[in-house]
């Protein structure tokens, strides 16, 4: 069933987007990738301490934000994870609403956190959100954010490349702590390549179920 005012196709629960023929999470098992690809490819939860920073690129149905949040909460991790994502085209909170019911384990947080869709900016007492509308290209260079574990997210970069071009890495990089580390499911040469020559340390590692191999990368401490 085809919903063209909100630009997306419906495929057995799971949302498509007719702008980029994309699908907003692995028809296979959304949930079991967003925590191989971006929670362990992040480290966590070993790495979670109070005020931990992720940023994301693709907000999309929210998934990453329900998955890293359960994380937190299944660690016992006390104080305030702080989740901020860039989304160039939010989902409505009917939409995003009706894709997460795809992971009934994720239901009772994702009935927690439906009254907060449609808001740029809102506080659990341990989360701390905030959503950038537009263009990362030109929103993320205004952020004076900095980060721990980016989720780079985005649609395919065959169908999606301005969020994945070289001057787009070198922000993403810019905007890392030392230390901080990078995730994503592609493990496409140029990505790897933009993200190596933003100064990161980028290895390349097994994927989730038929994706082979996804990115990881990690910014240098550094020296005294």
């Amino acid at each position: 069933m085809a919903d063209q005012s909100a630009g997306l196709d419906w495929r057995d629960g799971t949302p498509v987007s007719t702008r980029f023929d994309d699908p907003y999470f692995s028809l296979e098992n959304g949930l079991a990738e967003t925590r191989h690809v971006f929670l362990t490819g992040n480290g966590l939860p070993d790495r979670f301490c109070d005020g931990f920073r992720i940023a994301e690129l693709g907000f999309g149905t929210g998934l990453n934000l329900l998955a890293a949040l359960d994380l937190w909460r299944q660690s016992s991790q006390g104080g305030t994870l702080h989740f901020t994502t860039f989304e160039a085209y939010p989902l409505t909170p009917e939409q995003m609403i009706r894709a997460q019911e795809a992971f009934p384990e994720l239901a009772p947080l994702a009935q927690e956190l439906a009254p907060h869709w449609g808001k740029t900016v809102f506080a659990l007492p341990d989360l701390s959100f905030e959503l950038i509308e537009g263009d990362a290209r030109d929103t993320l260079p205004n952020w004076s954010g900095m980060v721990d574990a980016w989720f780079l997210d985005g649609f395919s970069p065959a169908k999606n490349p301005e969020l994945w071009n070289e001057d787009l890495m070198a922000q993403v990089a810019r905007h890392m702590a030392p230390g901080a580390s990078a995730a994503t499911y592609t493990a496409a040469g140029h990505v790897r390549r933009a993200l190596q020559a933003a100064g990161l340390e980028v290895t390349r590692v097994p994927g989730y179920g038929r994706k082979r191999h996804m990115t990881l990368a990690s910014k240098p401490m550094t020296t005294a």
